[in-house]
């Protein structure tokens, strides 16, 4: 109807009217450019900015029930997005995510990651598709093999026939096919096949992720259950990390979503100091105000006290792999584009370090600031 009463109008009126008409519209009415893909009125971005305007974004977010899910959902949203949330949890498991944006932005929609047709219908009406799949251990069901290559080899296929223009993949800045983690190796396999499919993704590499309900700062600060010793393979004085605020990934996220030159690029997102994992850990007990006491625990043991936990049928605390890939530096990727590129400047561990440690002090340290506690030493290698 818009396009009928815009061609019946005198041309002058018609040019006055396509001066403050969105592109879409403009070429509708001119009949000179055909839509490749069915597009709503709906993402025609319009509106100041924030959660009550259209950014032109309809991004599928697979994975968003995950750590880095609702932060990525978040960003989204606050911008004005519409969000299609495929999810194969229980629907009080995506509570937290209702809120994230204005009224009929969020869709959800169960999915099964062995239906091609549901993977389709969940990325129909969307121009750009995030895989955030992953998992920190192996079921019967889902090995790592099927989360790290198989699903993301689906989706980026899947995304290329539907003809949508950007896939965004989540790997890992330690990938490699000759890692000791059957984790990092398929995710190394996993970032091969969606080039092979989808030759202009975007592949982000994070360093180990920080945040409130990470499984990192909090694998080790939970250690004060089980003793005020805390096991470390070589006293964790081998092994440097360099750890990235998930916060700061999931805006890397978004802005590569609104970069148009970020297409087949691979960025490596990390914090912006390298720490010893002594040091790293040490300085989370000194956050937390309890007593560090760190001991050299041999790996063949530590793997036959993780594949005990490994043992549990529902979220093992840590597993022989887990225990592997936490004791594996940080690569650096000099090469490679970084949070620099989109406009992000890192936050460090000790800006926010206090937001997820807190919850571990007792509570005569509840309100303790950080004035006393010394920041955690840096390396340069």
């Amino acid at each position: 109807m818009a396009t009928v009463l815009l061609v019946s109008r005198p041309a002058g009126v018609l040019s006055k009217v396509s001066s403050s008409c969105s592109p879409a519209v403009i070429a509708a009415a001119s009949g000179t450019e055909v839509q490749k893909r069915k597009l709503h009125h709906a993402v025609i971005p319009k509106g100041r900015g924030g959660r009550l305007s259209s950014s032109g974004i309809s991004a599928t977010v697979f994975g968003a029930t995950g750590f880095l899910g609702r932060y990525v959902v978040n960003r989204l949203s606050r911008i004005g997005s519409q969000v299609v949330i495929p999810y194969r949890c229980d629907q009080y498991d995506l509570m937290y995510l209702r809120p994230m944006g204005d009224l009929g932005q969020l869709t959800f929609l169960e999915w099964d990651a062995r239906n091609q047709d549901s993977i389709k219908r969940a990325m129909e009406f969307s121009n750009v598709v995030i895989n955030l799949v992953g998992r920190e251990w192996e079921t019967r069901n889902y090995r790592f093999e099927d989360t790290f290559v198989t699903i993301p080899q689906q989706l980026a296929r899947a995304t290329k026939e539907a003809g949508i223009p950007k896939f965004i993949h989540m790997s890992h800045l330690n990938a490699d096919i000759r890692s000791p983690s059957k984790y990092l190796r398929n995710k190394a396999v996993g970032e091969k096949v969606v080039r092979e499919e989808f030759p202009e993704a975007i592949i982000m590499k994070p360093s180990e992720m920080f945040g409130r309900e990470d499984q990192f700062f909090n694998y080790f600060a939970n250690m004060r259950w089980f003793s005020s010793a805390v096991p470390l393979i070589a006293m964790g004085k081998k092994t440097v990390k360099q750890p990235v605020y998930v916060v700061d990934v999931a805006k890397a996220i978004v802005n590569a979503v609104k970069d148009p030159d970020a297409l087949g690029k691979t960025y490596a997102l990390v914090g912006p100091n390298r720490y010893l994992l002594h040091d790293l850990v040490e300085y989370i007990f000194s956050v937390a105000h309890r007593p560090f006491v760190p001991y050299n625990f041999p790996r063949p043991l530590y793997h036959l006290v993780a594949k005990f936990f490994a043992l549990n049928p529902f979220q093992p605390w840590t597993t022989p792999d887990k225990v592997d890939r936490f004791h594996i530096s940080d690569m650096k990727y000099p090469g490679l584009p970084g949070l620099e590129d989109l406009g992000i400047t890192a936050s460090s561990v000790e800006q926010r370090a206090i937001e997820m440690l807190r919850r571990h002090r007792r509570s005569r340290y509840l309100e303790a600031g950080m004035e006393e506690t010394k920041p955690a030493k840096t390396v340069t290698y």
